[in-house]
């Protein structure tokens, strides 16, 4: 709890929010993946390691396509 509290926490809390909730947000709004379509634990984990990778391809592509204009 006094981690929690201290400057060095809240700086931590604050760059994780950041960093994470963006990208799920991102995945949810802009790539409509709302639900899993599959059963169990490790076919859940392959279909959403799918899609992080497909959101970061698309954060690359978009670099790339900024970078050459």
């Amino acid at each position: 709890r006094t981690n929690l509290h201290s400057q060095k926490g809240f700086q931590l809390r604050k760059r994780r929010s950041i960093e994470i909730e963006s990208c799920f947000g991102d995945i949810k709004a802009n790539m409509g993946f709302r639900r899993f379509h599959l059963r169990g634990l490790q076919k859940a984990t392959a279909e959403f390691t799918l899609v992080a990778m497909a959101h970061n391809l698309r954060k690359l592509h978009l670099k790339q396509q900024k970078a050459a204009a």
